[in-house]
């Protein structure tokens, strides 16, 4: 996860720059929110303005991501924060958004990023997850080169293993957007 941290630091102005826009495959991610909603590894902001509507806060463990998504949104939006120790009270948000965050966490962290979400969500909240699809890479670890770096860290997760990691949520949706050539895996759940 350091590792993650460091060189989102060292490439935030090329990775945001990259990161303007949502893709309309995701507009249906949108379609409910409501309350207040917490976008985890929110990076420079870009969801900011499909969640505007809401009571939003955005944490992402970049300082460089954040610094920028402050000066185009406003400071008081956004938080520089771990989504393994995030800083919230419990049952604080009715909401939470995680969008191609989870496959940069090692395997060993995965329970501890599922036992903070759950812990910030209020009963009923609702969770919802993407990662990549990366199932035609090789291997469940993997180190990609990633905009211009030496590598990057993403962990290949199945929708199967998603699921099985959440087993304590209710699943409301599951699937597949395709953009492009690529994919990801989503899941809309709900803490009970």
């Amino acid at each position: 996860m350091h590792k993650t941290y460091v060189d989102y630091n060292t490439i935030a102005e090329r990775f945001s720059r990259a990161r303007q826009d949502v893709w309309p495959e995701f507009d249906f991610l949108f379609k409910n929110a409501k309350g207040k909603v917490l976008d985890l590894g929110c990076g420079n902001g870009r969801f900011y303005e499909k969640l505007k509507h809401t009571d939003y806060t955005g944490l992402d463990i970049s300082d460089k991501l954040i610094e920028i998504a402050q000066k185009k949104y406003g400071k008081e939006k956004f938080k520089v924060g771990s989504a393994l120790d995030m800083p919230f009270l419990e049952k604080e948000f009715d909401m939470i958004y995680s969008f191609a965050l989870l496959h940069h966490i090692s395997p060993e962290n995965h329970n501890r990023f599922k036992n903070e979400v759950k812990r910030v969500l209020k009963k009923n909240g609702i969770f919802i997850l993407t990662v990549w699809n990366l199932s035609k890479k090789r291997g469940k670890e993997i180190l990609i080169p990633w905009f211009g770096l030496k590598e990057q860290y993403f962990y290949s997760f199945t929708l199967e293993e998603l699921e099985l990691l959440f087993k304590d949520f209710k699943v409301i949706q599951k699937g597949e957007i395709k953009i492009k050539k690529n994919s990801n895996y989503y899941l809309i759940l709900k803490k009970e």
